[in-house]
């Protein structure tokens, strides 16, 4: 029997000028594959961001490749444990951004909010003249938050600058307080905010998972769970597993409402998706789904019909 909690996951970024981003990717990825580390890792000309998993002496093995880099001895890390691989594959690709905002010129090693550690966040965003803003999408902010946070109702991190656009008359002057998941899409988003003459910004640092790791359920201001990029779906209070569960249509997450719902269709469809797919993509959907099935009584991982995430980071 496998032993509970072997597989460690360490969701990392850091931000540092990369100018042939190109000729990192074969050392790294040649690395991660012979230390037994699979995940997702973007690398672009300003920086690095992925979240990987492994043993833990592997993972640290590609933690202390990815230190040595030029500006990188300084890596954000997030680790947690988990029972099983949280990654079917192991990818890492070369990207314009390793988060995509669409908007030249920002830069978050020049330029960026103050940073808040977790245990003096709760002070900030109770104050009653702070503006807290989720700079997540839609989809992430409907599984937690924190309390009285504005929600952008963005669907990608893209639409972010449009909306500060338009709320801008109401975000001048104040204190403006940011979160994210990891922290990364808060360095550009108060970046972003900062060069558009707005002073008083700020953000957690080490995101909500840091936060959820650090400060007890019982003074915490999160309501709900954490959405993750891997099959871990969801987190809660001390990243213990959440409730939530990953569409097999969509890849989005569904909470324990939702699969009560008649739309709900385990590996095929949910109550998001399930009018936007033909009866034949649910049969090829339910198909996969039974060879899923299959593969796991054999002790096995079935991959071949698995959905990309387009959102992953």
């Amino acid at each position: 029997m496998t032993a509970s909690r072997t597989i460690r996951v360490a969701a990392l970024y850091r931000f540092a000028p990369f100018p042939d981003c190109a000729a990192l990717r074969d050392p790294l990825l040649a690395l991660c594959e012979d230390a037994g580390v699979r995940g997702t890792i973007l690398l672009a000309p300003e920086g690095i961001n992925g979240t990987i998993a492994g043993p833990d002496a592997g993972v640290e093995r590609v933690l202390d490749h990815i230190r040595a880099l030029p500006g990188c001895a300084d890596l954000e890390v997030k680790d947690a444990q988990t029972d099983a691989m949280p990654f079917h594959r192991l990818k890492v690709r070369l990207k314009r951004e390793i988060v995509t905002m669409g908007v030249p010129d920002i830069d978050p090693l020049r330029e960026v909010g103050t940073y808040v550690a977790p245990e003096d966040w709760n002070a900030l965003i109770d104050a009653p003249d702070t503006i807290v803003i989720d700079t997540r999408n839609d989809y992430e902010v409907a599984v937690g938050t924190f309390a009285g946070a504005v929600n952008p109702d963005t669907h990608s991190f893209r639409d972010f600058p449009a909306w500060f656009a338009a709320h801008r008359d109401e975000l001048d002057g104040k204190r403006i307080a940011m979160f994210c998941t990891g922290g990364i899409r808060c360095e550009k988003a108060t970046a972003f905010v900062k060069a558009q003459g707005i002073e008083d910004v700020f953000h957690l640092d080490g995101g909500i998972l840091r936060y959820l790791e650090t400060v007890p359920e019982a003074e915490s201001r999160w309501h709900g769970e954490c959405f993750v990029f891997d099959e871990r779906v969801a987190v809660g209070h001390a990243l213990t597993p959440g409730t939530h569960e990953l569409c097999r249509g969509c890849r989005m997450p569904v909470s324990p409402q939702d699969r009560t719902s008649p739309l709900y269709e385990e590996g095929v469809a949910c109550p998001r998706c399930h009018d936007r797919r033909d009866e034949t993509q649910r049969a090829g959907y339910a198909e996969r789904h039974r060879q899923t099935k299959l593969a796991e009584a054999r002790g096995e991982r079935h991959v071949g019909g698995a959905v990309p995430n387009p959102r992953s980071p």
